[in-house]
């Protein structure tokens, strides 16, 4: 997925940025069970063991949980563990690809020598994507789909402005088994019938768009909470 950024944000932020403070560490000492009940507390399912400021790996949920016995050290599970790690340095899409592909709730960050600096939260990874893409932002969406040769950014930029709007975020993604480019936007308003209109007449696949119709169901919706609410 490619992303195209019309109103700048910082798309800088590198890995050791987004580390939580609250995320706990295992030792080699301690013993399954306590491993158990941190994940538990945490709601994770991946804790990192550290051992004098070094990382050892990471231990996962479905590995304590076949354990012959909860009052193992865990340093006995040493070939259960992954080395599984992002560069405090990198950007911070490389630990987003790790938690996706691997499905971790956590994701380790060392120096190249295994010395620890922390971990970050995949849900602050989700958090912050949803952020950086303009999801927490009030707007319509509208996605169109063509075909790659023929995605022109300075034309659709140019017919969004002309109904007095504009794009905030602007993302591409080629389906390979489809061939077909989809451009999804984000815009600065709701009512998108116009705009629509607009990339239709320039014969513009609209494959979806979300706009005025969902923004007056969730004034609806809300609506009616509070009347439900003030006939209790």
């Amino acid at each position: 997925m490619t992303s195209i950024q019309v109103i700048p944000k910082s798309f800088s932020v590198i890995n050791k940025e987004l580390i939580s403070a609250s995320l706990p560490v295992l030792s080699p000492k301690d013993p399954v069970y306590r491993a158990l009940q941190l994940m538990d507390d945490c709601h994770v399912s991946q804790l990192p063991i550290v051992d004098d400021e070094k990382y050892i790996g990471l231990l996962s949920e479905a590995d304590l949980l076949n354990a012959a016995d909860d009052n193992l050290l865990l340093e006995t599970l040493t070939p259960l563990i992954s080395k599984i790690r992002v560069s405090p340095n990198n950007h911070f899409t490389e630990a987003i690809q790790l938690a996706n592909e691997y499905g971790l709730d956590i994701v380790p960050v060392t120096e190249t020598d295994l010395t620890w600096v922390g971990a970050i939260a995949a849900s602050d990874l989700l958090k912050y994507t949803g952020h950086m893409i303009g999801a927490d932002e009030p707007g319509g969406i509208i996605v169109l789909e063509m075909e790659k040769r023929d995605f022109a950014f300075s034309e659709i930029y140019k017919l969004v402005e002309t109904n007095d709007a504009q794009i905030t975020q602007l993302n591409t993604y080629y389906d390979n088994n489809l061939g077909l480019l989809f451009v999804t936007m984000k815009l600065n308003k709701f009512e998108l019938s116009d705009i629509v209109a607009t990339f239709q007449r320039y014969e513009y696949q609209v494959r979806y768009y979300f706009g005025e119709e969902q923004y007056e169901n969730e004034l609806r919706n809300n609506y009616d909470h509070l009347m439900n609410y003030l006939n209790l």
